[in-house]
C-alpha cells in the first residue's frame, strides 16, 4: 500500500507566518513613532507651561513695584541742579580768591632782620572785568595792593629788602616810594614805604 504524507508542507505552514509579521512590523513601528512624538509633544508642552508661569511671576513683580511720583522725581532733579550751580559758584569764587596766608608766609621767610615794619597795608586785586574810577588828575599813583611802612638801619638794608621782595611770587612791581634818614628816639635809622602789586590768582598781574 502506498504511504500518503496527510501533514502539511512547511512552506504551507510558515506562509501564514510571513504575513502575520509583514503586518505586525509596521503597526508596531507606528505605535513606538507615535508614543515618542506624543511623549515629545507632551514635554515641550510642560516647557512651555513652566515659562509661562515664570513670565506671569516676572510681571507680577514688575506690576508691584511701586511707580516713581513725577513731582519727587522734578524736586530731586532741581535740588540736584541747585548743588552744582553752588560748587560751580564756589569753585569761581575760590579760584579769585588770593591765599593771604601764603602772601603773608612768604614775606616773614624773606624779611631780613635787621628791618621791622610799623604798617602793612594788603588789598585784593580787582578783576579785569571790574571798571575802576581813574585817579585825580595831579595825584601820583603807585602800585596800592600791598604796602610796608617800617624802618631800618641804612639804605642798602633797604635796597637788600627790596631785592627780596621782588623774589616773592605773589607780588609784583615792587617799587620803593620814600627812603629818607631819619631818627628813632636818637638813633640814626632809614624810614621806608614800599608799595607792589598783589598778583590776580590765576597768573595774571
Amino acid at each position: 500500500m502506498r504511504a500518503i504524507n496527510l501533514l502539511p508542507r512547511d512552506n504551507e505552514r510558515r506562509g501564514p507566518q510571513k504575513r502575520q509579521w509583514i503586518v505586525l512590523v509596521p503597526v508596531v513601528l507606528a505605535v513606538l513613532l507615535t508614543a515618542m512624538l506624543s511623549a515629545a509633544f507632551l514635554s515641550a508642552s510642560g516647557k512651555a507651561k513652566d515659562k509661562q508661569a515664570e513670565l506671569a511671576t516676572l510681571q507680577d513683580e514688575l506690576r508691584a513695584i511701586p511707580t516713581p511720583d513725577t513731582s519727587r522725581v522734578k524736586t530731586q532733579s532741581a535740588l540736584a541742579a541747585d548743588k552744582q550751580a553752588r560748587v560751580t559758584a564756589l569753585s569761581a569764587a575760590l579760584s579769585r580768591r588770593v591765599a593771604w596766608d601764603r602772601v603773608f608766609r612768604e614775606l616773614s621767610l624773606v624779611l631780613p632782620n635787621d628791618v621791622w615794619l610799623t604798617t602793612i597795608s594788603a588789598k585784593a586785586p580787582v578783576p579785569s572785568s571790574t571798571a575802576v574810577a581813574p585817579p585825580p588828575v595831579g595825584t601820583s599813583v603807585a602800585a596800592t595792593g600791598f604796602t610796608l611802612d617800617g624802618y631800618t638801619y641804612s639804605h642798602s638794608a633797604v635796597a637788600r629788602l627790596l631785592s627780596r621782595l621782588a623774589v616773592i611770587p605773589d607780588l609784583v612791581n615792587v617799587q620803593l616810594q620814600q627812603s629818607t634818614l631819619t631818627k628813632v628816639g636818637t638813633a640814626p635809622a632809614v624810614h621806608f614805604l614800599i608799595v607792589a602789586d598783589v598778583r590776580r590768582p590765576g597768573g595774571g598781574t
